[in-house]
């Protein structure tokens, strides 16, 4: 990320990107190979990250949009179903539900932190639902162990928007913790965006245990092509392929993946430097009056996608984002709610305001491995100083 200039010197930005020169090597290699579109370096990635998760099988596409979209569709969510999720996400939750022609059900998040309310999920089922799609809002891990007796009860599929969950984990059996994307639900989806965790620019990645999903969501990935061109190419006689069924063109290029394939490497030391850096946030903001610190539930340990703060009563989220910008340092409002926007502003929604005041009422702060003692001090004292004064 760019950083911009504030009164101060240079802008402290949201995040940083943590790459080198090992991934423009590995982007250059994709290059000089003559493969650049989905190959080898994505049939790699997608081996990698399913051996780093623990999990059966791995699909990587061209977003986590996309992602989402072939698990709601191959799950069986079609025109006419219902889909029990959160507003309180990236909008791009809530169109993956529409894109399959379904409608999302709103549920309200938890009161004490920013992922679906468990509790109010049996409200929201109906005859019409057909899936439970949970948000690992900010790579903080939903209460699966909660979420998955509940779906099950009433046989519905668990889909798993991890957009920003990579590296987090949570408490499985016995008492150990294991990878978001491990079988926890019935098929997890990841981002690859800049504002995530690890990058490849953009990209997406499906996980679960089920084969036949996995053989799907690869079919329908490239146009519904019968054979591969991976295939078609190494095939020692002529092969022609047929398309039995509608596709999309959701591949990941190998460029992006041979990226990916270094970023993963990275991934353990970047998680650790991010919760160092969560944790010494909590030090330094610890005593200012009324502000809410987010918070690890036993069960579960972030990967501190974001830091997000509860703003305390009186301050105007607006004029203390100004107020930090400011003092050279950059902010993001909490995270938007998609029933306040036009496509889903039609009413007829259960009460969410939880998400709303989430949304309202909190920022996000600086965080990235790359940020300094000093950084971060500054950042602190930005949101003290911003605030006693407003």
């Amino acid at each position: 990320m760019v950083a911009q200039r504030g009164r101060g010197g240079a802008m402290i930005p949201i995040t940083k990107l943590v790459m080198d020169d090992r991934e423009a090597a590995a982007a250059r290699r994709a290059i000089l190979s003559g493969w650049v579109t989905q190959g080898p370096e994505v049939a790699a990635f997608e081996r990698e990250f399913a051996a780093l998760v623990g999990a059966p099988h791995a699909c990587a596409v061209s977003s986590c949009t996309t992602a989402l979209h072939l698990a709601l569709l191959v799950a069986g969510v079609g025109p006419g179903d219902e889909v029990a999720t959160v507003s309180h996400s990236y909008i791009a939750t809530a169109n993956a539900v529409r894109h399959c022609g379904a409608t999302p059900v709103f549920v309200d998040i938890e009161p004490n932190g920013f992922n679906i309310d468990p509790t109010a999920i049996g409200a929201a089922v109906t005859l019409r639902t057909r899936a439970i799609l949970v948000v690992h809002q900010m790579g903080m891990p939903c209460d699966l162990a909660t979420i998955v007796p509940i779906a099950r009860a009433h046989g519905l599929v668990v889909v798993e928007d991890a957009a920003c969950a990579i590296g987090s984990t949570l408490r499985g059996q016995p008492e150990r913790f294991e990878p978001i994307g491990r079988p926890h639900g019935d098929v997890a989806c990841f981002s690859f965006h800049p504002r995530k965790v690890i990058s490849t620019g953009d990209g997406g990645m499906l996980t679960t245990a089920n084969a036949e999903w996995d053989a799907r969501y690869r079919l329908l990935r490239q146009h519904g092509m019968s054979v591969p061109d991976t295939v078609r190419h190494d095939a020692e006689r002529v092969v022609f392929e047929t398309y039995p069924v509608l596709g999309y063109n959701y591949r990941m290029t190998d460029i992006q993946a041979a990226v990916g394939r270094e970023q993963l490497g990275r991934l353990s030391e970047i998680v650790a430097a991010r919760r160092e850096r969560a944790e010494r946030y909590r030090d330094l903001l610890a005593d200012v009056p009324g502000l809410g610190l987010p918070r690890e539930p036993a069960w579960a340990r972030s990967n501190w996608q974001s830091f997000c703060v509860r703003l305390p009563d009186g301050c105007d989220q607006r004029t203390v984002m100004q107020r930090m910008r400011d003092a050279g340092v950059a902010t993001r409002r909490g995270i938007m709610c998609s029933h306040r926007e036009p496509p889903y502003a039609h009413g007829g929604h259960a009460p969410l305001g939880r998400s709303e005041a989430a949304q309202d009422r909190c920022i996000i702060l600086p965080l990235y491995p790359q940020m300094t003692a000093d950084e971060q001090a500054q950042s602190a004292r930005a949101l003290r100083d911003a605030c006693a004064t407003v």
